[in-house]
């Protein structure tokens, strides 16, 4: 860690996305402005770059060249959710839009936090943890190889699917869990399904269980994913810190979120050792794209971890602050009973953004 710097510019890329991305992205930046002019930190310089459909209409890509480029200027960035699957060909067929910028800068780590706020409608009131999802291989077929894809099809009725663990990334992804949990409540929960993917989850398990050797303060246990999902909804609360592979980290995480109250509550950061990218966990929304009523608190969560991340990487306390005050604003809002329909209100996206914004000015 470096020195602890004080008014250091940040400069952050601002990828709006498609559906709701322009709405809920938009939103985010005008919170975050609040909790740095509270904090008294230097304004962040927000550079917004093309992707998603607006790529496609002014540049021909849904993820251009260009946009990298700017991005490993930045000193991290908020991406809005895509909606590929809409995407005309050949778009459509080529790897999404966040898949290629977590592939291009191996951004390994992808954290999920679940947690259930006062005056919100939890399905499990009290529910409190993190999954730390492993995020570039399993069996997801944009990241289990170097080129091309892991999916291919011998004959047009077989389909095969290829399963990548390696123990280079059960590895440091357990390290990030532990790390995490020393800071929590020191308790990591594996999740795998080693009983019959025996060598690939199975290895994810004993690297995971021989990174623990080194976090004697932590408790650990283990359980089969199908087992994890009845925990879960059952006893969400009692969980600290959950590490997974890739697939069951992405299913687990989007039930968290509703067992927490809303997936449009659920935030996401996805961070190597030097980049991170806050993304909320959901997706684009299209069927209430441009009616003002998306849920921002996802995006608004991940930008917050997204300062965090950075105070820490970069010793700078004003940036930590900045990430706690964005997060207690959002609670306090919720509290007071504002909220977007999803979770019972009736405030509009930039409404409730407005009032997180004027919440943290108060506080």
């Amino acid at each position: 860690m470096t020195t602890q710097t004080h008014n250091r510019r940040y400069t952050l890329g601002v990828l709006h996305g498609d559906g709701i991305g322009p709405e809920i992205v938009p939103a985010s930046v005008l919170v975050a402005d609040a909790a740095l002019e509270a904090v008294g930190a230097a304004p962040v310089e927000w550079r917004e770059l093309p992707l998603g459909f607006a790529a496609i209409e002014s540049l021909d890509e849904a993820t251009p060249k260009t946009t990298l480029t700017a991005l490993a200027e930045t000193d991290g960035w908020l991406l809005g959710p895509h909606d590929s699957a809409a995407y005309p060909e050949p778009f459509r067929s080529e790897l999404n839009p966040s898949g290629t910028i977590r592939k291009h800068f191996d951004l390994y780590a992808n954290v999920r936090p679940a947690k259930a706020f006062q005056g919100a409608r939890a399905v499990v009131e009290g529910t409190d943890l993190v999954i730390m999802r492993e995020n570039t291989e399993g069996f997801y077929a944009d990241r289990s190889t170097y080129r091309g894809t892991g999916e291919f099809m011998p004959t047009p009725d077989v389909a095969i699917a290829l399963g990548i663990i390696t123990r280079q990334a059960c590895e440091r992804i357990a390290r990030e869990a532990f790390e995490l949990a020393m800071r929590r409540r020191k308790r990591v929960t594996i999740v795998h399904k080693a009983n019959v993917l025996k060598m690939t989850t199975g290895l994810f398990r004993d690297v995971c269980q021989e990174v623990a050797q080194d976090y004697p303060e932590v408790t650990v246990d283990d359980f089969h994913i199908d087992a994890m999902t009845v925990h879960l909804v059952r006893r969400a609360h009692e969980f600290d810190v959950l590490v997974t592979e890739n697939m069951f980290g992405d299913i687990l995480s989007d039930l968290a979120g509703e067992l927490a109250g809303s997936l449009g509550i659920a935030p996401s950061l996805n961070a190597s050792q030097d980049r991170a990218m806050a993304q909320a966990a959901h997706g684009s929304a299209p069927d209430i794209a441009g009616q003002d009523r998306a849920n921002p608190i996802a995006m608004i969560l991940s930008t917050a971890m997204l300062f965090e991340w950075l105070g820490a990487r970069h010793g700078d306390e004003q940036l930590t602050r900045v990430a706690a005050l964005i997060e207690r604003g959002v609670e306090e809002t919720v509290a007071q009973g504002t909220s977007t329909p999803d979770m019972g209100g009736s405030a509009g996206c930039r409404e409730f953004a407005e009032a997180v914004a004027a919440t943290i000015k108060q506080l």
